[in-house]
């Protein structure tokens, strides 16, 4: 009998994993990275990891004892396209494998062309699992689904994955990445052009680049670059983060915002992302700050600092206006637990994320 539940993150998945003595468990690699150190998933036979790009840390921490195996395959397709079972001691980060049964992969170049072993091309898929399109989207299923050229059936599809590959010389796959703007945080697929374009239509705004960067290791942030008007450039990251707000569900809101007097460019005058800055402080969004005041909010600021990767919290600010998010907030209910001794649940930090607001459920 399989028996499928939606389990809470950190502690809510352990207990509930051991309650039903679960051996069989896919989960994505945002959810392991945030698992506490101590965090044990014993009853767990095999381990399927998907969702997002797996590393070969996530492989050495998860691996013992157990199948691991990195798993590949976007939506549009049922289940999985590929598979690779990896071993405790990978010291590079994970193939995604090779297909599955009724499954065929290919990596083409920009004419649709089949590519030799180890040059990078984009990935379609073909076979049983390639789903019909997308409901009311007629021209986007005429770009993404198309004809299979490589099959003897003539009703044949394949999905066109804008994911980039390559063959290794064992037959496994790596995969290495997007050939567009589009990412994946957390399980959200993320266009960053979306995000520009909004964020450009603030007033005094000229310029702007959204970049997910890996800040915490395992943690990826979308951070935005802009510059301005000479007397309106310098705009705070609260008022940007509360603009964008407005008109984008809370995974595309970035973290973090630095303005820059230019953004800078390659010699051929395209956008350089490889030379943008990582953001300090003073990129996310705070109040005047006021520092911690007693033993419980010091040693949450404390916390709180360590986890977003920040000098300094103050009394006033808010874990999520900081660049936290519920996986991170997982982490926070565990390190509160393990320091303070005091029991708290998700929703009350999600109903009191302000420092000075938190310490008071604490207490």
């Amino acid at each position: 009998m399989r028996c499928y539940r939606k389990a809470l993150f950190g502690d809510g998945l352990t207990q509930t994993i051991k309650k039903y003595h679960i051996t069989h468990a896919t989960l994505s690699p945002s959810v392991l990275s945030a698992m506490p150190e101590q965090a044990d998933l014993e009853p767990v036979k095999t381990l399927i990891v998907a969702g997002e790009a797996s590393t070969s840390a996530l492989v050495k921490r998860w691996a013992k004892g157990r199948r691991f195996i990195n798993a590949y395959g976007p939506t549009e397709i049922t289940v999985c396209a590929t598979i690779h079972e990896c071993s405790s001691d990978c010291e590079s980060s994970p193939p995604i494998g090779r297909p599955i049964s009724n499954t065929r992969i290919y990596i083409l170049d920009n004419h649709g062309e089949p590519l030799p072993i180890g040059v990078t091309g984009e990935i379609y898929i073909g076979g049983a699992g390639v789903a019909r399109g997308y409901l009311n989207r007629p021209e986007l299923t005429a770009e993404r689904f198309i004809p299979d050229p490589f099959s003897t059936e003539p009703s044949a599809r394949m999905y066109k994955t804008g994911d980039l590959a390559r063959y290794l010389p064992d037959g496994n796959i790596e995969f290495l990445g997007r050939n567009d703007f589009q990412v994946k945080i957390r399980g959200f697929r993320i266009e960053l052009g979306e995000i520009e374009a909004r964020l450009s239509e603030y007033p005094g705004i000229i310029e702007t680049a959204i970049l997910a960067r890996e800040i915490v290791p395992g943690d990826k942030r979308l951070v935005a670059y802009y510059t301005g008007e000479n007397d309106k450039a310098a705009v705070e990251a609260d008022a940007l983060r509360a603009y964008l707000k407005e008109s984008l569900p809370d995974h595309m809101v970035p973290a973090a915002y630095v303005n820059l007097p230019e953004l800078p460019l390659t010699h051929n005058g395209k956008l350089n992302r490889n030379a943008l800055p990582e953001p300090d402080e003073a990129a996310y969004a705070t109040c005047s700050y006021e520092p911690p005041q007693g033993d419980i909010e010091t040693r949450l600021a404390t916390i709180w600092a360590e986890m977003l990767k920040i000098e300094r919290v103050g009394r006033h600010d808010n874990f999520f206006e900081l660049g936290g998010h519920s996986l991170m907030a997982v982490r926070v209910v565990s390190h509160v637990r393990q320091i303070l001794g005091v029991e708290i649940n998700l929703t009350e930090l999600f109903n009191n994320p302000i420092l000075s607001e938190m310490a008071k459920i604490v207490k």
